[in-house]
């Protein structure tokens, strides 16, 4: 087990400090077993940011992945997830973040595409999402999971070229079937995972500070940086990042 002394100080080691931003996502059950669980990383990190810095969390009303059926197969559908009403208690964004979400003192969105925000500038997750924590140097900081949980990638993708966009959507007939107010479905893969090649460059630039928590691989790293390794491919070489022909 990882008590809660081990994970406060395997966090000050990392650099988390008072008066920080910080965006942070979780897996729970990548520690193994953590002492008093959830609470345990809520309190902690609100113990050493203080009141003085803030906290945002993904607040996604999204489900897991469902299966997908033969049907949705011969459809073209490769991911099928669906939308939850606002007052869910569980949701894909894991049970640290869901935790989060509830309390009293943090504020979140009502919208599908959410964030959940604490401290001093906890209430900027209402307004603009993860803009306050990447233009302000937030701090990411990732416990368990890799960069494929980090929403503020998204907060780039507006520069994507349309006709990538437009390969995976959904088509008509799926979406006649499964209405985008109840469903988020993406039609096809890139053939390759483009944000693993930000992370690896990421790590040979030094921008990652890794450690473990007893088996809990952690993250810690500026956010815009990293983001802006993307934004840079994106401008540049947006097919051979995702390993498409134009």
């Amino acid at each position: 087990m990882v008590t809660k002394q081990q994970f406060e100080n395997a966090l000050t080691e990392l650099g988390v400090k008072k008066g920080m931003t910080l965006e942070v996502h979780s897996s729970l059950s990548s520690f193994g077993e953590l002492e008093g669980g959830a609470i345990t990383v809520i309190d902690t990190l609100k113990k050493l940011v203080t009141e003085e810095g803030s906290i945002f969390m993904p607040a996604l009303r999204l489900s897991r992945e469902l299966e997908i059926t033969e049907n949705d197969k011969k459809l073209g559908m490769t991911v099928k997830i669906r939308i939850l009403d606002p007052d869910t208690e569980h949701t894909a964004m894991g049970i640290v973040a869901d935790t989060f979400r509830m309390m009293p003192d943090t504020y979140t969105g009502r919208e599908t595409i959410s964030t959940s925000g604490w401290g001093k500038h906890g209430r900027e997750a209402l307004n603009g999402g993860l803009d306050y924590a990447i233009h302000n140097g937030g701090k990411a900081l990732m416990l368990g999971v890799d960069i494929y949980k980090l929403t503020a990638m998204h907060y780039v993708e507006g520069i994507t070229p349309e006709d990538i966009n437009k390969q995976f959507a959904p088509t008509e007939e799926i979406n006649r079937i499964y209405h985008p107010d109840k469903w988020f479905i993406e039609a096809g893969h890139p053939p390759v995972k483009a944000w693993y090649k930000i992370q690896a460059m990421a790590y040979e630039k030094g921008l990652i500070k890794e450690a473990y928590i007893g088996s809990c691989k952690a993250m810690f790293f500026d956010i815009l940086p990293v983001i802006s390794l993307y934004e840079n491919e994106l401008k540049n070489d947006p097919y051979g990042l995702w390993g498409m022909k134009k």
